[in-house]
């Protein structure tokens, strides 16, 4: 089926001191499910664009396959839905029968693709392009983050795609999904890039045990540094001294009897034994920085909540039904949200769960109620998280001052989620996805608030920040009304789970 070849490959962006990539020689086969692995801002798209030779590198790139980018492009979101379709897959009346399949088994109403692209949810906007990657099989497929904003049953369809499809690229961090659908993981670490046999738990089996021993060596490591520097110090002292010595003797009479080519032989001996020990020590020291190298640094976080009194009532839903343009989204739902809890909404994409967020925040007056109730403790303070933040723009600085929080509060969090602190000056326009989706989640966890609504916050997220996320609503329990599609998230943090039917 072919190779992809990496030869000596350096890339960095212009506003970069260290290459993102730095002489990279990889090769792999064609024909492996392979997941691309590796936290924010690490260089996954970028290998993806490099890939299709979009961006210029040094070095060699050596294949003979035809590339094909997921998700692509819509540069016109107004068009109608099947418009936007037949013009990226060059499709026509006769042909777009295959659209409409795929989309039937990603339970998709079909006459939604007669609606402008950017009135659908964007699940609903992830499905419409999914489509079009499962009718392709002429191209290697590089998958960027298939299944951001997917419902179970959305990525359930995708990862039962990817398992009968021979060769791929996969960019994802839904551990869950990753281990259903690859055979081989390429993962970009902090100090190298390596491949290796196997699905996402084979791994992290194999990352954790070299993280461990990496861990025991360097524990090991402090005290023989100790041990030979503090030797080494003593024996360049008595050198020294021994040298001291020497001089003495020569200025001295015959009759103090003193063997000086002895006592230069012993200075001699004991200098280059110091030297020896000395070196030692700094070999020591250059193999301890070598250990950690890709070992990731996940310090707790911190959310700034204020405390409720346990029991308060913080949200009523009775028999609500929402609307989207006058089109009714839901069944009747009913729940309550009290202090301290951590309440999931589940459902299909476009079943309401945004659209139930969006009216609280419209509260009290709102269109997107068809009936039922929706009321909210009006003492209150909330700290929304929306899934749309990918028009972020700005320094950190400008964006901590337009959201009211503090800018070293800010930085410090997103040092603890893993930013280099040379990304402390960069525009938030040129960050990658997961980049600004840190700092949208960042100043959410950094504003004062009783509640928090989070709409799909994991999207984009690696894994370590998705653990360190988990952890801290598990700790801190905030009072937290939620949407997201990561299960083993849900079932980690969620106190109660609702899932809103859809009407049709």
């Amino acid at each position: 089926m072919g190779t992809i070849q990496f030869k000596a490959l350096t890339f960095n962006y212009s506003d970069q001191t260290q290459p993102l990539f730095d002489h990279v020689t990889l090769q792999f086969d064609a024909s492996w499910k392979l997941g691309l692995i590796g936290r924010n801002g690490r260089g996954k798209t970028t290998l993806l664009k490099l890939l299709q030779h979009q961006l210029p590198f040094d070095g060699q790139l050596v294949t003979n396959l035809d590339f094909q980018y997921f998700p692509q492009t819509v540069t016109e979101p107004t068009q109608l839905t099947r418009d936007i379709l037949m013009q990226l897959g060059n499709l026509d009346n006769s042909t777009f029968w295959q659209v409409e399949r795929e989309l039937r088994l990603l339970q998709v109403a079909s006459e939604i693709v007669w609606q402008p692209f950017d009135s659908l949810s964007p699940g609903e906007q992830t499905k419409m392009l999914l489509a079009l990657l499962f009718i392709d099989d002429y191209h290697f497929q590089l998958i960027d983050e298939p299944t951001n904003h997917l419902d179970q049953e959305g990525r359930q369809v995708v990862a039962n795609y990817l398992r009968q499809k021979a060769g791929f690229i996969v960019v994802s961090h839904d551990r869950h999904f990753l281990n259903q659908v690859i055979d081989h993981v390429l993962a970009i670490n902090r100090a190298d890039i390596t491949v290796h046999q196997g699905n996402y738990q084979t791994w992290q089996t194999a990352h954790d045990q070299q993280a461990a021993y990496e861990q025991q060596q360097n524990q090991q490591l402090k005290g023989d540094i100790k041990r030979l520097t503090k030797t080494a110090q003593q024996k360049a002292q008595w050198s020294h001294e021994a040298e001291k010595g020497k001089n003495a003797a020569s200025v001295k009479t015959e009759s103090a009897n003193l063997d000086k080519g002895f006592i230069g032989h012993r200075a001699a001996k004991v200098m280059k034994r110091a030297t020896t020990i000395a070196n030692r020590a700094e070999e020591a020291i250059e193999t301890k920085q070598q250990l950690f190298k890709n070992v990731e640094i996940a310090a707790p976080l911190t959310i700034n909540q204020r405390p409720l009194k346990p029991g308060q009532n913080v949200l009523s839903v009775d028999e609500l039904v929402l609307q989207q343009d006058g089109v009714i989204l839901n069944q009747p739902l009913s729940f309550t949200l009290e202090a301290g809890q951590q309440v999931a909404l589940t459902g299909i994409n476009g079943a309401g769960k945004s659209t139930l967020i969006k009216a609280l925040l419209a509260l009290p007056a709102t269109d997107h109620i068809a009936s039922g109730s929706l009321h909210l403790n009006p003492h209150l303070t909330l700290s929304y998280l929306p899934q749309d933040f990918d028009q972020l723009s700005g320094s950190l600085a400008d964006f901590a001052a337009a959201k009211q929080v503090d800018h070293e509060q800010l930085l410090s969090m997103l040092r603890k989620l893993g930013f280099d602190r040379d990304l402390f000056t960069h525009r938030l326009e040129t960050m990658s996805m997961g980049q600004k989706r840190k700092a949208a989640l960042v100043r959410s966890l950094c504003e004062e608030a009783d509640c928090y609504l989070w709409d799909e916050p994991l999207n984009y997220l690696d894994v370590i920040t998705r653990e360190q996320v988990q952890t801290l609503i598990a700790e801190q329990r905030p009072t937290l009304l939620f949407i997201e599609h990561d299960v083993d998230f849900v079932n980690a943090i969620a106190t109660q789970t609702y899932a809103l039917q859809p009407q049709h």
